[in-house]
């Protein structure tokens, strides 16, 4: 999962949430320790969804289909790609509007939090909110802005242009994929913050 869905998979609460969406950006365990609680719950638990994601079946199958190209960046890219199924699929949002608010309210829950961004979220963070990066994820050249952004900030992985034809060629195998990885990961999360 990407932004999108690490937002979603916080469940609401501001704190986890936040955690949740800078966790690429807090590197090891000691790094942890200058974080309150349930900013550190969140970090941890965007690192066990990242796992958990990694080992699963569905998206092994689906990094195949990047991975010639994009070697160990296949994984970053069908995160990206599974943002735009997640915000085009009714189950979760059932209308835009209700993305868009998800979107408005995810951005506000984060300022509540912004003074334990990493520098590099912080930076960030201000062009997500501008352009609405998890509402776009909705569309096709959301995703492949988000494949160029995604290209921009990994140093070393090849330009995206492959990444989005691969993405359009592949669109209803990689949804297939989602929707595969995405109930049981749903699951998984609820019951890693219960535990």
């Amino acid at each position: 999962m990407n932004f999108l869905g690490h937002a979603f998979l916080s469940f609401g609460d501001p704190e986890i949430l936040t955690g949740n969406m800078i966790g690429d950006f807090v590197k090891g365990k000691k790094a942890l320790e200058q974080y309150p609680e349930k900013i550190r719950k969140g970090i941890m638990l965007h690192r066990a969804i990242d796992s958990y994601a990694d080992m699963h079946p569905a998206n092994i199958r689906a990094k195949v289909w990047f991975r010639e190209t994009y070697g160990l960046y296949s994984g970053a890219v069908v995160d990206t790609v599974y943002d735009h199924f997640l915000a085009t699929d009714a189950h979760y949002f059932k209308t835009e509007k209700e993305l868009y608010d998800f979107s408005q309210e995810t951005y506000a829950k984060l300022e509540q939090h912004s003074e334990h961004f990493p520098p590099r979220f912080a930076a960030m963070f201000p062009y997500m909110k501008e352009q609405n990066w998890l509402y776009n994820y909705r569309t096709m050249k959301g995703v492949e802005r988000s494949l160029q952004g995604l290209g921009r900030r990994a140093q070393y992985m090849p330009p995206s242009d492959d990444a989005y034809k691969t993405f359009v060629l592949r669109y209803y195998q990689l949804e297939q994929c989602f929707f595969e990885f995405m109930e049981k990961a749903y699951n998984f999360v609820n019951q890693e913050l219960r535990g």
